[in-house]
């Protein structure tokens, strides 16, 4: 079997999709245990504080799973574009690593961070609100994060498809 020559688009739109699938079953994973003590909270009566502490950490997991679709998307317009006139560029490349390490970060940040919130309370029960906004700020840079890594590519993405009429 001949190789094939590979684009640099090409790789870069298999390399979104790949890690979008990656990142979306991590979500999928990471979702399933605060589901399981969801579950088993509802079961042993309505206890308001556990229900509002896991409804924080169940959307950890779809943050991470929303923004893998996203990539995605992403890597699928890219796969769209004819390969052999295009070139990747840095702007593209800063895009992809941008959105990977943000998710990742969502899903250290949200998940260890939502487990490390519980043992600290459990030592420092006076402090929960500053340790609670201090997450929800990891949380939110993060995701911040991964809005530019999409802005990024969504500039390449227009002045590729970009096209003048002529006159």
């Amino acid at each position: 079997m001949a190789k094939k020559d590979v684009n640099e688009v090409t790789l870069l739109a298999a390399s979104f999709i790949r890690w979008g699938l990656g990142l979306f079953i991590l979500g999928l994973i990471m979702g399933l245990p605060p589901l399981f003590r969801f579950l088993q909270t509802s079961l042993q009566g309505p206890n308001w504080i556990q229900l509002e502490n896991v409804t924080l950490w169940l959307g950890c997991p779809y943050a991470v799973q929303i923004g893998a679709l996203g990539m995605i998307a992403i890597g699928a317009v890219y796969g769209l574009f004819p390969a052999d006139e295009l070139e990747a560029e840095s702007r593209d490349y800063a895009a992809f690593w941008l959105c990977v390490v943000s998710l990742l970060a969502v899903a250290v940040v949200g998940y260890a961070g939502y487990v490390a919130l519980n043992v600290l309370d459990l030592a420092l029960p006076g402090t929960h609100s500053a340790r609670e906004t201090g997450w929800l700020y990891g949380l939110s840079i993060s995701t911040a994060a991964y809005v530019i890594g999409v802005a990024l590519a969504f500039a390449s993405i227009m002045d590729i498809t970009y096209y003048k009429t002529d006159e």
